[in-house]
């Protein structure tokens, strides 16, 4: 696959309306809200329900130059740092090394975004991605710099057998060592001579006795967060005791894992769910309730079901969208959950309120054979909707939206939505070009638990000026 490909066009534009991929009426934005919203929800070269990775990327390059190089950086690091994705800041890199206006500030992001070291390969790896040509000093610069974080144990476990090695890296980039140690360290790579790291992969592919080597690895605390999700089918199939994962999960770090890992683990293993459900809720029970009356509207279209959120994965937007609403649920003081879709042929909504679940019980509501799939399949019609849910709600101190912002509505405008709460947030799940949700919005794109840090952060300013406690 090739990024600099001219792309199809991935809306439908009428003289200057932009409109969404169903017709409605799009927002006009600025060129660092379209990279926002293409950067932040976006796993790299992954295919979206209307548009293929290899397009958004496309789209994504062509708008770099458009955005002030700081901006674009922050953008990287913030989808790094906060959204927790791997690739896409390591794209906003190398297109920045094309252009001169940008690349002054491609070493010091580089070395930011870079934090594991098979990002270092990675990079390299989508530099040449249209052929092998010579690295950009400001990219040798920024591997130079990003290559000292990591120690032997770290280098050994991801030294991996790709195309490119760290090796290579270290010699193209040209990097010094901080201290003595880490220059022996360095001459252990280039001699494939570092030691075999104490990790699950290595122990298991030598043979090692599964329920043994599993059970020594959480004894340890040497099983992350994510790999321990990832191997609960595994740790069960080779006979680990519940009770002994069980007392794991209740201290596994699970900062960097995004909410729908849980979902993917309690599918896997459906017999643990209590387990999982326990994790997942663990991260939320400790932060402050947002004060007041939230309302959470959930859109169960179509789309939101078709587009993955990884090839690699069985997760859909709406399982995405599911894990934020029952983390949101968890940090609202009085949270009303809604579930919308309708009709795209007769262009009407169809909306119900949820009932208070919580956890993975709430996010099963939103699968294919759960009760969100008597709406239809169409949708979103944020004005309709909106309007349906504001008649019994009346008020809210807060409207949070999570959508694919992909409007179906041809008669009524989304920008005429009436955004009720004292203040309204439309979370973006999808990475498609145009949407619905700003103006009267805040406007929010991807899936990380951190969005309610942004939404805490968001209301203060309207509480204090209410006289609202906080």
């Amino acid at each position: 696959m090739r990024l600099n490909v001219k792309a199809p066009p991935t809306c439908l534009c009428y003289g200057r309306q932009v409109y969404t991929h169903e017709g409605a009426k799009a927002s006009h934005i600025n060129a660092e809200l379209q990279l926002r919203r293409l950067v932040l929800a976006n796993m790299l070269f992954e295919d979206s329900f209307y548009v293929d990775g290899k397009t958004t990327a496309q789209v994504v390059a062509e708008t770099i130059p458009k955005v002030d190089p700081a901006v674009v950086a922050k953008i990287a690091i913030e989808a790094r740092e906060k959204q927790h994705l791997r690739h896409i800041p390591l794209l906003l890199c190398r297109e920045m090394a094309r252009l001169p206006t940008h690349r002054h500030v491609v070493s010091s992001t580089l070395e930011r975004v870079v934090q594991r070291p098979d990002e270092l390969t990675e990079y390299c790896a989508i530099y040449w991605k249209d052929g092998r040509k010579p690295l950009s000093a400001q990219s040798k610069k920024g591997l130079a710099r990003a290559f000292p974080k990591f120690n032997e144990y770290s280098l050994a476990k991801f030294c991996g057998d790709g195309a490119v090695k760290l090796r290579d890296v270290l010699f193209l980039s040209h990097a010094n060592p901080k201290d003595e140690a880490q220059a022996l360290v360095w001459k252990k790579l280039v001699d494939n001579k570092l030691e075999v790291p104490d990790t699950w992969e290595v122990n298991l592919s030598s043979g090692k006795d599964k329920k043994e080597t599993w059970e020594r690895l959480m004894g340890l605390r040497k099983l992350g967060g994510l790999a321990f999700l990832r191997n609960l089918r595994n740790m069960q199939q080779a006979g680990v005791s519940q009770r002994f994962v069980s007392e794991y999960a209740n201290v596994v770090d699970l900062t960097r894992v995004l909410p729908f890992r849980f979902i993917a683990a309690a599918r896997a293993v459906p017999m643990w769910e209590d387990m999982v459900d326990a994790m997942f809720l663990r991260g939320t029970s400790q932060q402050a309730k947002l004060p007041g009356k939230t309302v959470i509207v959930v859109d169960v279209s179509g789309s939101m079901y078709s587009g993955n959120v990884s090839a690699r994965s069985d997760m859909t937007r709406v399982d995405a969208a599911g894990a934020l609403a029952a983390i949101v649920r968890e940090t609202c003081e009085f949270p009303r959950l809604y579930a919308t879709a309708g009709d795209d042929y007769k262009r009407i909504h169809a909306t119900s309120e949820c009932p208070p679940r919580r956890g993975m019980a709430l996010v099963d509501m939103f699968s294919k054979k759960g009760f969100a799939s008597t709406l239809g399949g169409g949708g979103i019609f944020l004005v309709q909707c909106l309007e349906w849910i504001k008649e019994r709600e009346k008020y809210a101190d807060r409207v949070i939206v999570l959508t694919d912002e992909q409007d179906c509505d041809t008669k009524l405008n989304p920008e005429k939505a009436d955004a009720f709460g004292k203040t309204n947030y439309l979370i973006n799940v999808a990475v498609y070009k145009n949407g619905i949700g700003y103006g009267k919005w805040v406007h929010v794109d991807g899936w990380s638990e951190s969005i309610l840090e942004f939404i805490r952060a968001s209301d203060l300013p309207v509480l204090r000026q209410t006289g609202e406690q906080v």
